[in-house]
């Protein structure tokens, strides 16, 4: 790492509150967990660098309703679906609606099939996960059904068309705007550093008392240190794309290498759309300039 400046040595690094909380390893969440009375989370079968222990599923409800939603129902797997059915069982209930945070194939893919199949209408912010015949969801929208209430919370920043569900616990259900374990992906081109954050802020406005993530474990010791943790660390990998930046000019590719040095080659690709996203918001704020793939300072 001699060719590294010693600027990005002297760098501190946010310390994410989680790794002192015992939570489940990787791998170890179990498939099928009430974590409230309004909601319980079943892990889909699609484990994956990217997914982690796979796509966490919710169905939330009022005990005794008879009802409940279905959240980010995921891949459309038999063995996951079989799963669904048996929690809605034993809670007792039927399927009302389905609500997608996002289009991403890993939450939403099930989302038609399923409303067939339950006979449920499927609401999301993009119309066509929502499909013919469903609802196209607002931001603060308020629902109610299943015997309880639902906010629909605009998240854009993963995706454009990411949203984050809070429900009367308190708790917020916040899809790959925030992870169990790691860092969300910002995607590039349709992720947007500087709405991510704002969504970062939004829900941390909302003094979350839970957040229930599309992948890992849920985070419910401390809420805001989390939602601390994302914003430093967020700024922190943009100290570092200017720290090095400051030394010279570099392809995307060897800021990749450098900053994500420690970090499985494997999951390289998505850490270039997160840096790709950071570059785009330093690009929009005549911080960087990037020419032929090649970023540097604005002069």
């Amino acid at each position: 790492m001699s060719d590294v400046p010693a600027g990005l040595t002297r760098l501190v690094q946010p310390v994410d509150p989680r790794a002192t909380w015992g939570l489940p390893a990787l791998g170890q969440l179990p498939t099928r967990l009430e974590l409230e009375p309004l909601v319980t989370r079943i892990l889909a079968p699609n484990p994956s660098g990217m997914t982690l222990d796979g796509t966490n599923t919710y169905l939330v409800g009022a005990p005794g309703s008879g009802e409940a939603m279905l959240i980010d129902p995921g891949p459309d797997d038999p063995a996951h679906l079989d799963q669904v059915c048996v929690a809605l069982a034993d809670r007792q209930a039927r399927c009302v609606a389905i609500l997608v945070t996002h289009h991403h194939a890993d939450h939403a893919a099930a989302a038609l099939p399923w409303g067939a199949h339950f006979a449920a209408p499927v609401a999301a912010a993009d119309p066509a996960v929502a499909g013919p015949g469903g609802q196209v969801l607002e931001p603060g929208e308020r629902l109610r059904l299943a015997g309880t209430a639902i906010e629909v919370v605009s998240t854009p920043g993963h995706c454009a068309d990411h949203l984050a569900f809070r429900i009367e616990s308190g708790a917020v259900l916040v899809g790959d705007h925030v992870l169990g374990r790691g860092t969300s992906v910002v995607t590039h081109p349709e992720g947007d550093v500087l709405a991510y954050l704002e969504s970062l802020r939004r829900v941390h406005d909302l003094g979350p008392a839970a957040l229930y993530p599309g992948h890992g474990p849920e985070l419910t010791e401390d809420p805001l240190a989390v939602l601390d943790f994302y914003l430093a660390h967020r700024a922190f990998r943009e100290q570092q794309i200017l720290t090095l930046l400051s030394d010279a000019a570099h392809q995307v590719s060897a800021l990749v290498a450098i900053i994500y040095a420690d970090v499985p080659r494997a999951l390289w690709p998505a850490a270039e759309q997160s840096t790709r996203a950071a570059l785009a918001k330093l690009q929009a704020q005549g911080r960087v300039l990037i020419e032929a793939d090649t970023a540097r300072l604005s002069e």
